[in-house]
């Protein structure tokens, strides 16, 4: 059995440990409810984007352009996006593992040469080269500052690589943030782009809270839903009469590129409120498991120091026995 001294020093260990995770929690915290303002500052774009294509789609379903074309994948490129720290629980794990089931599968048809892989992210960016690939740049400083502006000039040179035929392929690993307690490992193709398909994915998100327990979540959840209700009551709808000039097409071709600009700064904005919230839960989860420790250890220092006391106790009656 251990010491008293030796229990009473893990002890301090122990709490010194809970005060930085609990700070950690505290950080992460304040860090996603800012990656959420960000979002939620970036939807009305969204919303109406979306908006005026469904609609060009409806009046028009035949408009084409270059960057929703299909072709034979001869190279292929994979924007992965991680975290620059740990300590975040699985999420650069999951992150990592399935970009390498994306570069098994490409390597089985094209090779592992012609996969070229634009890490976005410390942590991606060092298993990347450590594996050999080929990597396309080094883009650790937006995976904790998200910048609009370098979300497009990457956008656009994958455009450009995609139209000059460089590229027939490109595909987006991240995490769908949809709450706090909820973020889905996603992987979807980014060019071609599938406008239908990109139209009806999964906007959903609560962005209104930090609390990632599972009560807290649907009780968020169903408000809400009334509060989407209500919202669909009072707004009136939008007039749909576009007048196209020049043509759809032209209008189109300005359009779709826009889309994939926002759909990477979206996959941008969403990992990092993924990070902070993977963060927050696993040290969350870490305090937790300090406090019961804790809770353990003063059990256990208890115990010893009646047992030392009840010796103690039973030297001197035996003493004054024996005089």
């Amino acid at each position: 059995m251990p010491s008293l001294k030796e229990i009473k020093g893990r002890i301090a260990s122990v709490n010194s440990t809970r005060k930085i995770t609990s700070a950690m929690k505290m950080v992460a915290s304040s860090k996603l409810h800012h990656a959420q303002v960000a979002i939620q500052n970036m939807l009305p774009y969204e919303e109406m984007l979306e908006h005026i294509l469904k609609s060009f789609l409806a009046a028009e379903a035949e408009s084409q352009t270059i960057y929703d074309q299909e072709r034979p994948v001869k190279r292929a490129a994979l924007v992965v996006f991680s975290s620059n720290s740990s300590l975040c629980g699985g999420f650069n794990g999951n992150i990592i593992k399935l970009m390498t089931h994306a570069v098994e599968e490409y390597a089985d048809t094209i090779g592992r040469e012609n996969v070229e892989i634009y890490p976005i992210g410390r942590k991606v960016y060092e298993k990347a080269q450590k594996m050999g690939l080929n990597v396309q740049g080094e883009y650790s400083a937006l995976a904790d500052k998200p910048n609009v502006q370098q979300c497009i000039e990457i956008a656009m040179e994958l455009g450009k690589k995609f139209a000059d035929g460089e590229i027939d392929k490109v595909e987006l690993i991240y995490h769908h943030f949809k709450s706090a307690g909820s973020q889905v490992l996603t992987r979807k193709t980014f060019l071609p782009i599938d406008i239908e398909s990109e139209l009806q994915a999964d906007h959903e998100r609560d962005l209104t809270s930090v609390i990632a327990t599972k009560e807290s979540q649907d009780y968020l959840k169903k408000r809400g839903e009334r509060q989407q209700e209500q919202k669909r009551e009072q707004v009136k709808p939008l007039n749909d009469n576009f007048i196209v000039e020049p043509d759809m097409d032209c209008v189109l071709s300005l359009l779709i590129p826009k889309l994939a600009h926002l759909m990477l700064y979206t996959a941008l904005l969403d990992s990092n409120a993924s990070e902070h919230a993977a963060r927050m839960v696993a040290m969350q989860t870490a305090t937790d498991n300090a406090d019961e420790l804790l809770r353990q250890l003063n059990l256990q220092y208890n115990k010893s120091r009646q047992q030392a006391i009840t010796n103690e106790l039973l030297d001197i009656v035996g003493g004054s026995v024996n005089n």
